[in-house]
């Protein structure tokens, strides 16, 4: 079988090691002669480097591994680059969330104006990874999950759009594992499903098992008691997150033929969320104070005992999308994943330039997106909304800002929605 070479671009980031332990765990299907880590910050990127050096050495000896800050030396001889960077780290989301909370508008990091203003960072450090790709391994596929992949995935498509790079999100995989154990399954793959929409911005209209039965009525009907929180809750997730899944809740009623993504309470219910946000402490406060501060911790364990056992590092759900992804391109296996692409007649009423995420079947030549048809007029909307602000060219970055649909919350009374600022106590 054919083995190949993987750049992780962001090898600092606290995602880069669930990524090395889930190449791992399927060189049987897509194998590895070398991994090599990229990122700007050398510093950072070596206490992931060197844990995961001992983890290789430990579990695949045979791989060749190296880290480095040079692009050169990176990207030369890959046939992937799996691409997560973070420009401007956690500090500068922390500004992205909390600048916009203190003026009593939603701040989160991939919507409304924090949204922009990390988009308008990543587009420059993305562009620079292509860049460097082409220049060095011009055979290489891209598969970036860098945030906020809307606006990323616009500017590759306006500003290379002939690059080999696929962008993705995990967030409907996370969605589609919890579905999936509400019904009793084992593993998400064991459904089929129809999902439309843009990054963050989307609906399920159809799930099923690979039986063909239908699973729809069975999970609108938990949803619109219990959100996506499953029978068995995980302990170990924040409460900015069970906050999330919970309130799944009311935005699956004002569709409640659909199951809306999670990222939507965010465009739909903004007064529900700034009203529930601290404007001192946001998410980014609890990625520092948690994940990034036990990633570390068990990466410097792990380096100082020269044993893998001695610090606990998991596979993140996203690492497993990312395979799945590389191995459809690698060996023509025509999975059908949830992709970012262009619209092209997809969706067909609905601007066809649009970059959309919509069910494709991959292989050799990258995605083969699957026709949705039309859609409802109440979608529609919302994401020609959304679109005009994510097209929004050069120097009207102000008018990106007050056009982000973040201004009030839908409410369902009496059966009619209506949309109003709303005043919360308690």
């Amino acid at each position: 079988m054919t083995k190949f070479s993987v750049v992780v671009a962001g090898g600092g980031s606290t995602f880069t090691p669930g990524i090395v332990l889930m190449l791992l765990a399927n060189q049987d299907r897509f194998p590895l002669r070398a991994l090599k880590f990229y990122d700007n910050d050398g510093a950072r990127q070596e206490v992931i480097a060197e844990a995961c050096k001992v983890i290789l050495k430990e579990k695949a000896p045979d791989i060749a591994f190296s880290y480095t800050t040079d692009p050169e030396v990176a990207f030369s001889d890959v046939d992937f680059v799996m691409a997560h960077i973070r420009v401007g780290k956690y500090p500068m989301r922390e500004l992205d969330e909390k600048i916009p909370l203190r003026h009593g508008v939603v701040g989160q990091e991939t919507c409304g104006p924090g949204g922009i203003a990390y988009g308008m960072r990543s587009i420059g450090g993305v562009l620079e990874l292509v860049d460097y790709m082409e220049k060095y391994s011009p055979n290489a596929w891209m598969l970036n999950y860098s945030n906020p992949a809307a606006i990323v995935a616009e500017a590759t498509r306006r500003l290379r759009p002939n690059a080999k790079i696929l962008n993705i999100c995990d967030m409907p995989i996370g969605i589609e594992s919890r579905m999936a154990q509400i019904v009793g399954l084992q593993d998400r793959k064991q459904m089929r499903v129809r999902y439309y929409g843009l990054n963050h911005f989307g609906w399920w209209t159809s799930i099923e098992d690979l039986q063909g039965n239908d699973l729809m009525p069975q999970l609108r009907q938990y949803v619109s008691k219990h959100g996506y929180v499953p029978p068995q809750q995980d302990t170990h997730t924040e409460a900015s997150w069970n906050d999330t899944y919970a309130k799944a809740r009311d935005v699956q009623a004002l569709d409640p033929d659909t199951l809306p993504n999670t990222y939507l309470k965010y465009y739909l219910f903004p007064d529900y969320v700034v009203q529930h946000s601290n404007p001192e402490h946001t998410r980014a406060n609890e990625v520092m104070e948690h994940r990034e501060k036990q990633v570390f911790d068990a990466c410097r364990a792990i380096t100082a005992a020269g044993n893998s056992a001695a610090g606990k590092l998991e596979i993140d759900e996203h690492a497993s999308y990312i395979v799945d992804l590389a191995a459809a391109i690698a060996f023509n296996t025509q999975e059908r994943m949830l992709l970012i692409v262009p619209n092209n007649g997809a969706i067909h009423n609905f601007d066809d330039e649009a970059m959309v995420e919509i069910p494709c079947l991959v292989g050799h030549n990258g995605p083969e997106p699957l026709v949705v048809g039309d859609i409802p007029q109440f979608q529609k909307g919302l994401m020609s909304q959304q679109v005009a602000v994510e097209k929004t060219g050069r120097g009207r970055l102000g008018t990106a800002f007050i056009s982000a649909p973040v201004a009030g919350d839908y409410v369902v009374e009496n059966g009619t929605e209506r949309r109003g600022r709303q005043s919360y106590s308690g």
